[in-house]
Protein backbone atom coordinates (compact mmCIF):
# COMPACT_ATOMS: atom_id res chain seq x y z
CA UNK A 1 0.00 0.00 0.00
CA UNK A 2 1.42 3.40 -0.96
CA UNK A 3 1.47 6.40 1.39
CA UNK A 4 -1.31 8.06 -0.62
CA UNK A 5 -3.50 4.96 -0.38
CA UNK A 6 -2.72 4.76 3.34
CA UNK A 7 -3.62 8.44 3.86
CA UNK A 8 -6.89 8.10 1.99
CA UNK A 9 -7.74 4.90 3.80
CA UNK A 10 -6.94 6.32 7.24
CA UNK A 11 -9.08 9.39 6.58
CA UNK A 12 -12.07 7.35 5.46
CA UNK A 13 -11.81 4.32 7.75
CA UNK A 14 -12.78 4.19 11.39
CA UNK A 15 -10.16 1.54 12.11
CA UNK A 16 -7.12 0.70 10.02
CA UNK A 17 -6.89 -2.87 11.32
CA UNK A 18 -10.50 -3.83 10.61
CA UNK A 19 -11.48 -7.44 11.01
CA UNK A 20 -14.43 -9.02 9.26
CA UNK A 21 -14.72 -11.81 11.83
CA UNK A 22 -18.01 -12.03 13.73
CA UNK A 23 -18.42 -14.00 16.95
CA UNK A 24 -21.24 -14.53 19.45
CA UNK A 25 -21.21 -12.23 22.52
CA UNK A 26 -20.07 -14.95 24.91
CA UNK A 27 -16.95 -15.42 22.82
CA UNK A 28 -15.54 -12.26 24.48
CA UNK A 29 -15.62 -13.75 27.99
CA UNK A 30 -11.94 -14.64 27.57
CA UNK A 31 -11.20 -10.90 27.35
CA UNK A 32 -13.17 -10.27 30.53
CA UNK A 33 -11.14 -12.92 32.32
CA UNK A 34 -7.88 -11.50 30.95
CA UNK A 35 -8.96 -8.02 32.07
CA UNK A 36 -9.74 -9.23 35.58
CA UNK A 37 -6.36 -10.97 35.82
CA UNK A 38 -4.65 -7.85 34.47
CA UNK A 39 -6.45 -5.77 37.13
CA UNK A 40 -5.28 -8.12 39.87
CA UNK A 41 -1.70 -7.74 38.64
CA UNK A 42 -2.12 -3.93 38.68
CA UNK A 43 -3.37 -4.07 42.27
CA UNK A 44 -0.66 -6.44 43.52
CA UNK A 45 2.09 -4.45 41.78
CA UNK A 46 0.70 -1.22 43.32
CA UNK A 47 0.40 0.33 39.86
CA UNK A 48 -3.02 1.72 40.76
CA UNK A 49 -1.76 3.35 43.96
CA UNK A 50 -2.21 7.13 43.95
CA UNK A 51 0.81 7.37 46.27
CA UNK A 52 3.03 5.40 43.88
CA UNK A 53 1.98 7.66 41.01
CA UNK A 54 2.69 10.78 43.07
CA UNK A 55 6.11 9.37 44.00
CA UNK A 56 6.82 8.96 40.29
CA UNK A 57 5.84 12.52 39.39
CA UNK A 58 7.88 13.87 42.33
CA UNK A 59 10.88 11.75 41.21
CA UNK A 60 10.96 10.07 44.63
CA UNK A 61 10.76 6.44 43.52
CA UNK A 62 11.85 4.25 40.63
CA UNK A 63 8.91 1.81 41.04
CA UNK A 64 6.60 3.21 38.34
CA UNK A 65 9.47 4.04 35.98
CA UNK A 66 10.56 0.40 36.25
CA UNK A 67 7.05 -0.83 35.46
CA UNK A 68 6.64 1.56 32.50
CA UNK A 69 10.15 0.83 31.23
CA UNK A 70 9.50 -2.92 31.41
CA UNK A 71 6.27 -2.46 29.43
CA UNK A 72 8.11 -0.47 26.75
CA UNK A 73 10.79 -3.16 26.44
CA UNK A 74 8.21 -5.96 26.23
CA UNK A 75 6.19 -3.99 23.65
CA UNK A 76 9.23 -3.21 21.50
CA UNK A 77 10.40 -6.82 21.64
CA UNK A 78 6.90 -8.03 20.73
CA UNK A 79 6.68 -5.72 17.70
CA UNK A 80 10.16 -6.79 16.61
CA UNK A 81 9.23 -10.48 16.84
CA UNK A 82 5.90 -9.95 15.03
CA UNK A 83 7.69 -8.17 12.17
CA UNK A 84 10.68 -10.53 12.08
CA UNK A 85 8.69 -13.78 11.99
CA UNK A 86 5.61 -12.37 10.22
CA UNK A 87 3.39 -13.60 13.05
CA UNK A 88 -0.34 -13.63 12.32
CA UNK A 89 -3.30 -13.28 14.67
CA UNK A 90 -4.80 -16.42 16.19
CA UNK A 91 -7.33 -16.29 13.35
CA UNK A 92 -4.64 -16.19 10.66
CA UNK A 93 -4.96 -12.49 9.79
CA UNK A 94 -1.84 -10.53 8.85
CA UNK A 95 -0.66 -7.90 11.34
CA UNK A 96 0.19 -4.60 9.65
CA UNK A 97 2.16 -1.71 11.10
CA UNK A 98 1.58 1.66 9.48
CA UNK A 99 4.07 4.55 9.67
CA UNK A 100 3.00 7.58 11.69
CA UNK A 101 4.35 11.07 11.36
CA UNK A 102 5.11 13.33 14.29
CA UNK A 103 3.12 16.53 14.82
CA UNK A 104 2.84 19.17 17.53
CA UNK A 105 -0.62 17.93 18.55
CA UNK A 106 1.07 14.89 20.08
CA UNK A 107 3.05 17.17 22.41
CA UNK A 108 -0.10 19.04 23.47
CA UNK A 109 -2.00 15.79 23.93
CA UNK A 110 0.86 14.31 25.96
CA UNK A 111 0.97 17.36 28.22
CA UNK A 112 -2.79 17.24 28.80
CA UNK A 113 -2.62 13.49 29.43
CA UNK A 114 0.28 13.87 31.88
CA UNK A 115 -1.41 16.72 33.72
CA UNK A 116 -4.59 14.70 34.10
CA UNK A 117 -2.60 11.69 35.25
CA UNK A 118 -0.72 13.75 37.84
CA UNK A 119 -3.89 15.42 39.15
CA UNK A 120 -6.09 12.34 39.35
CA UNK A 121 -3.50 9.65 40.02
CA UNK A 122 -4.97 7.56 37.22
CA UNK A 123 -4.28 6.95 33.58
CA UNK A 124 -6.82 5.04 31.45
CA UNK A 125 -5.19 1.64 32.01
CA UNK A 126 -5.84 1.19 35.73
CA UNK A 127 -9.12 3.16 35.98
CA UNK A 128 -11.30 0.06 36.10
CA UNK A 129 -8.90 -1.71 38.49
CA UNK A 130 -9.08 1.29 40.83
CA UNK A 131 -12.88 1.25 40.71
CA UNK A 132 -12.92 -2.52 41.26
CA UNK A 133 -10.56 -2.12 44.21
CA UNK A 134 -13.06 0.21 45.86
CA UNK A 135 -11.82 3.68 44.92
CA UNK A 136 -15.25 4.74 43.75
CA UNK A 137 -14.26 8.41 43.45
CA UNK A 138 -12.36 7.34 40.32
CA UNK A 139 -15.76 7.04 38.60
CA UNK A 140 -15.50 10.84 38.20
CA UNK A 141 -12.16 10.39 36.45
CA UNK A 142 -13.65 7.68 34.22
CA UNK A 143 -16.59 9.91 33.27
CA UNK A 144 -14.15 12.77 32.60
CA UNK A 145 -12.05 10.51 30.35
CA UNK A 146 -15.17 9.49 28.44
CA UNK A 147 -16.25 13.13 28.11
CA UNK A 148 -12.77 14.11 26.91
CA UNK A 149 -12.80 11.34 24.32
CA UNK A 150 -16.24 12.42 23.14
CA UNK A 151 -15.10 16.06 22.93
CA UNK A 152 -12.02 15.07 20.94
CA UNK A 153 -14.20 13.12 18.51
CA UNK A 154 -16.43 16.17 18.16
CA UNK A 155 -13.62 18.62 17.30
CA UNK A 156 -11.11 16.18 15.76
CA UNK A 157 -11.55 17.46 12.20
CA UNK A 158 -10.83 21.03 13.32
CA UNK A 159 -7.56 20.16 15.10
CA UNK A 160 -4.12 20.27 13.44
CA UNK A 161 -3.19 16.66 12.67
Amino acid sequence: MTNTEYSNRSLNATCINDSSLVHPWWYNIKYLIAGILFGIVFIKAEIISWYRIQEMFRLQSFHMYGVIGSAVVVGALSVFLIKRFKIKTIYGEHIEFHPKSFNKGQVYGGLIFGLGWALTGACPGPLFAQIGYGSTVIVITLLSAIAGTWLYGLVRNKLPH
